[in-house]
C-alpha cells in the first residue's frame, strides 16, 4: 500500500463570516472547521499531514499548536493550485504515495468517502462530486458519459454548463508525482487571475492520464460555509448526521433536529434522548440511559438505566446505575452516584459521593461530601464546605436521616444510622445511632404587636 500525504488548505479569509479572522476557525459544534476536517483526516493514518496557512496565519497555527501535521504558509494567496503547490514542495524529495488535498472548511466529509477517492486515485486524479438541487456558486462537473473530461467554475461556466448539477466538492486525490507534474503547468489566465486546483482535470486529459469523479452518497457531506446563515445551517446537517448515527449505535432520538453534540457521545442499547438534549465533550451513556428535555450532559459517564429528567445540568459526574437525576439538577465535577441513589429537584452536588440508595430530594447543596449508604437528606440542607480560604469535607455516614434545613459546617462527621433535627445547625460531630438538635429555643412573646403603616401627616 502506497504511502498517503494530506494537504489541507486553510489559507481563506471568509469576508462573509462577519468576523475578522481566518474562515476556517469559525465554530462548528464548539469546534472550529478546521478541527473536524483534522479529526477525519488522522483517520487515515497518513505519512504526512500538512496544512496551508494565509490569511492571519499565526492564529491559525497557535489555535492548533502542536500535533502530527506542520504547516506550510501561501504568503500570497494565488488560488487553490498555487496553495496545493506550496504544501507540495517538500514533498519532492519523498516516496511517490498518493496526495489526498482537503479543504479546511469544508468539515463534513466521512473518512470512508476520502477513502474511496483515494481508492479511485491509484493511475491518475480522482476528485469527490455530489449532485445537489442549486448547484449555483460551485465548479460543474463535465462528462463524456462516465469519463471525467474537466471541471469548470461557475464564473467561468457558460449558461448550459451551469444548468449541470454534478458539482465539484474540491477535495481531490491523485498520485504525487503526476500532481507535481501538473501543477506547474496550471494557468492563471481565467476570471479570478488565479492557479485552479482543478485546472489539473483538463491537462491530465490532454496528458492521457485517466480521470475520475466520486459521487457522495449523501451531498450533504461536501457542504461547506460562506456566511453566518450558511454556517448555522451547516451546523443543523451536522447535527442531524450525528443523530443518525446515534440512532444507528441503538439509541432513539425523539426529534433529530434538537439534539446537539458538541464533543463525543457513545450510547448503549435502547438509549432514550428526548429533545433539546445538549452533549459537551465526552459522554459515555450506558444501556438503557434516559436522557429528559432541555438537560445539559457534559464529560460525564452515566450507568445502565440512569434517568436524567427535565432540564438538568451534568458536568463531570459518573453513575453506577439505575440511578435518578432531576429535574432541574445541577451536578457539578466530582459527583459520583451509586446504584439506586437520587438527586432530585433544584439539588446541587459537587465533590459528593452518594452511596447506594442514598437520596437528596429537593432544594440542597452537597460540595465535598461523602455520603453513605442508604442516607435520607432533608430538603433545604446545605454543607458549608467553604470558609472564605479552603474547602472542608462533610462525611455522613450510611443509614442517617438530615432533618430539613440542617447547615452542615464543615469539617463535620455524621455518623452511621444518626439522626439529624430538622433546621439544626451542626458544626461538631453527631454520634452513631443518635438525635443530634442544635437550636435556638422557641419562644412566644405575649402581647407582641404586629407593625402597621404609618399614615402620611
Amino acid at each position: 500500500m502506497t504511502e498517503l500525504h494530506i494537504i489541507v488548505l486553510a489559507a481563506g479569509q471568509g469576508k462573509r463570516m462577519g468576523g475578522d479572522g481566518p474562515k476556517v476557525l469559525a465554530p462548528l459544534a464548539h469546534q472550529s472547521l478546521l478541527a473536524h476536517v483534522l479529526d477525519t483526516a488522522r483517520q487515515l493514518h497518513p505519512a504526512t499531514l500538512r496544512i496551508v496557512v494565509g490569511y492571519q496565519a499565526k492564529k491559525v497555527v497557535s489555535a492548533f499548536g502542536h500535533g502530527p501535521y506542520s504547516f506550510v504558509e501561501q504568503a500570497e494567496q494565488r488560488g487553490t493550485g498555487h496553495a496545493t503547490r506550496c504544501a507540495l514542495d517538500d514533498l519532492e524529495e519523498q516516496s511517490d504515495g498518493t496526495v489526498l488535498v482537503l479543504f479546511g472548511d469544508t468539515p463534513l466529509v466521512r473518512e470512508s468517502t476520502m477513502r474511496k477517492v483515494i481508492d479511485a486515485a491509484q493511475h491518475g486524479p480522482a476528485i469527490l462530486s455530489a449532485v445537489v438541487e442549486d448547484p449555483t456558486g460551485y465548479g460543474r462537473i463535465l462528462r463524456d458519459g462516465d469519463d471525467l473530461l474537466a471541471i469548470v467554475e461557475h464564473k467561468d461556466a457558460s449558461p448550459s454548463q451551469r444548468s449541470i448539477r454534478e458539482i465539484n466538492s474540491g477535495m481531490l486525490a491523485a498520485p504525487r508525482p503526476l500532481l507535481a507534474e501538473l501543477l506547474r503547468g496550471l494557468s492563471s489566465d481565467n476570471a479570478q487571475g488565479e492557479y485552479y486546483l482543478t485546472d489539473i482535470i483538463a491537462a491530465a486529459r490532454e496528458a492521457g492520464k485517466p480521470c475520475a469523479a466520486v459521487v457522495a452518497e449523501n451531498a450533504d457531506e461536501i457542504l461547506g460555509a460562506n456566511d453566518r446563515w450558511q454556517l448555522s445551517q451547516l451546523e443543523r446537517v451536522y447535527q442531524r448526521f450525528q443523530a443518525r448515527a446515534l440512532c444507528e449505535a441503538g439509541a432513539l432520538i425523539m426529534d433529530p433536529n434538537r439534539v446537539d453534540v458538541r464533543g463525543s457521545l457513545s450510547v448503549g442499547k435502547r438509549t432514550v434522548i428526548d429533545v433539546g438534549a445538549v452533549f459537551e465533550g465526552t459522554v459515555e451513556l450506558a444501556d438503557d440511559v434516559t436522557i429528559g428535555p432541555y438537560c445539559v450532559i457534559k464529560d460525564s459517564r452515566l450507568g445502565p438505566g440512569t434517568r436524567v429528567q427535565a432540564h438538568s445540568v451534568l458536568d463531570g459526574v459518573e453513575t453506577e446505575g439505575d440511578c435518578d437525576i432531576g429535574p432541574f439538577a445541577r451536578l457539578r465535577p466530582g459527583t459520583h452516584m451509586a446504584e439506586k441513589t437520587r438527586v432530585g429537584n433544584f439539588v446541587e452536588t459537587k465533590k459528593t459521593r452518594l452511596g447506594r440508595g442514598s437520596k437528596a430530594n429537593h432544594l440542597t447543596y452537597l460540595g465535598d461530601t461523602t455520603v453513605g449508604e442508604s442516607v435520607n437528606v432533608g430538603a433545604g440542607t446545605i454543607t458549608c464546605n467553604y470558609d472564605g480560604v479552603n474547602k472542608h469535607q462533610t462525611q455522613i455516614g450510611s443509614g442517617a436521616f438530615i432533618g430539613s434545613g440542617t447547615q452542615l459546617v464543615a469539617p463535620v462527621k455524621v455518623g452511621e444510622n444518626a439522626t439529624i433535627g430538622a433546621g439544626s445547625v451542626i458544626t461538631r460531630p453527631a454520634p452513631a445511632d443518635k438525635l443530634t438538635v442544635s437550636r435556638a429555643r422557641q419562644m412566644t412573646i405575649d402581647g407582641w404587636q404586629r407593625p402597621t403603616k404609618k399614615e402620611d401627616s
